[in-house]
């Protein structure tokens, strides 16, 4: 029994009687000394349980807290499962490509990509819009101008927002105004190059749509054939081609298509993705007019004899053989998009893919790596362009030598396309090895260097 309640007992029943009035005092003592007893005994338990606790690992300890974590999470999942049913089921987050034989669903979603497509074609600015949002932005600008620039603050930037309507809300934000805030001292953005920002998510939005148009599969990808019709219709439309004859639409369509799908496709899978095409600025590069001028013969296709002439006509007849042995010809002649992945290939020597496509035509053993055998079939090639030409033959060894000293590969006695694309030294290996030209270039570097040192001095002093 606790003290406190003997105490209560005790004091709810007084008694008159002196010797009753002793006894109480007598019983209260005995509480109180009952009370400590009790109390004493508590303490000790409890010091006994923090001993025990002590000696508890931290691993026992750990593990009890999981338990209890995992009570206490089980019991409060538990109390969940019947508040929403929605629970119970995943939802659906695939939906299969429609077969060739289920005509029915590729209509349905040929059109329905067509309806979302023209929804969110209907949502850029038209050509009045953004007329409209010059107009205005023009309207708010604050002085003083930095030379012939217009300039804007924040605050009638967002005035501007508010006016030119719902379609140029994503463009007036806190985010766009302060990366095109630069070091003006008024806390200003450059008008002109707001709406140079503007008219390039608008160009890129529109460009996406168009080229979504073509992606049959509906997959964010494009096959060659999609690409090529894209580039067709667009040939109209672009300024720089303004005046081009027909004739040559379809030698455009090849370069254009055949550079994407060198380097955006390095794995040829016949296919390559919209955002990576929206990257590159390939669309301006023609090739056409040095391959017509290459075909002699005029039966659009060209010849080893009519490939040599190609650039300044210095490369080897064994890595001309080679490009014949190893890419797709018709009747030992190649046709225009052979041409120009080589073309390509040659004019892009830094880049990964283009070392891919010479490598594979340096490996002529098809081991994968490049020895010391391999280089000497090709540069005996070089000795002899150079005893043609009145030059003494430079030492293999040297070169050999120069060679793997530039590249560094991994293992001392292979060269891997790996071990060229490290090296950062691909572009010069690969040219030393099929192009007397290139080789010279090379071999008298540094009297080039003296010389174009030579002429900047001479330009000093007059």
């Amino acid at each position: 029994m606790d003290w406190k309640d003997v105490l209560r007992r005790r004091l709810a029943s007084p008694s008159s009687d002196p010797k009753s009035s002793s006894s109480v005092e007598e019983s209260r003592e005995s509480s109180w000394e009952e009370g400590d007893t009790e109390r004493r005994d508590g303490v000790e338990k409890l010091d006994g349980r923090t001993e025990e606790l002590g000696k508890k690992s931290e691993q026992e300890l750990k593990d009890e807290e999981m338990d209890l974590f995992t009570k206490y999470y089980s019991e409060w999942k538990g109390g969940r499962k019947n508040t929403n049913e929605f629970y119970k089921t995943i939802p659906r987050f695939y939906y299969r490509l429609p077969a060739e034989d289920e005509v029915l669903l590729q209509k349905l979603r040929e059109e329905s990509r067509a309806v979302f497509l023209q929804r969110k074609s209907r949502e850029l600015l038209d050509n009045e819009e953004l007329q409209n949002l010059w107009f205005l932005l023009d309207k708010h600008q604050i002085p003083p101008m930095i030379g012939e620039e217009a300039m804007i603050n924040y605050e009638n930037f967002l005035k501007v927002g508010e006016k030119a309507g719902p379609k140029c809300k994503q463009f007036f934000t806190a985010k766009v105004f302060a990366k095109l805030l630069h070091t003006d001292s008024y806390g200003r953005i450059s008008i002109m190059q707001f709406f140079n920002y503007v008219m390039r998510k608008v160009w890129l939005h529109q460009t996406r749509i168009g080229l979504s148009l073509y992606d049959v599969a509906g997959q964010g990808y494009l096959r060659e054939s999609d690409l090529e019709n894209y580039i067709l219709e667009l040939i109209p439309t672009l300024p720089q081609l303004d005046g081009l004859e027909k004739s040559f639409y379809s030698f455009y369509v090849c370069t254009a298509v055949r550079k994407f799908f060198f380097f955006l496709d390095p794995l040829r899978t016949g296919k390559i993705k919209i955002q990576d095409i929206l990257a590159c600025s390939f669309l301006d590069d023609l090739l056409e007019g040095q391959y017509l001028n290459l075909d002699k013969d005029h039966n659009g296709m060209l010849s080893k004899e009519e490939l040599s002439r190609y650039g300044t006509a210095t490369m080897t007849n064994v890595f001309l053989d080679r490009v014949f042995q190893e890419c797709l010809t018709y009747d030992g002649e190649m046709d225009y998009k052979t041409y120009l992945d080589f073309v390509l290939a040659l004019e892009n020597r830094k880049e990964p893919a283009a070392l891919q496509y010479i490598f594979k035509l340096l490996d002529i053993e098809n081991k994968g790596y490049l020895n010391v055998f391999s280089l000497n079939y090709f540069f005996r090639a070089i000795q002899e362009l150079m005893k043609i030409h009145g030059q003494d033959p430079v030492s293999f060894q040297d070169v050999k030598d120069e060679i793997f000293d530039m590249v560094k590969p991994k293992d001392p006695l292979k060269i891997s396309l790996q071990d060229l694309i490290n090296s950062n030294q691909g572009d010069t290996v690969t040219t030393i090895l099929i192009d007397l030209n290139g080789f010279w270039t090379y071999e008298n570097r540094e009297a080039l260097v003296a010389n174009d040192n030579e002429n900047s001095a001479d330009l000093d002093d007059t």
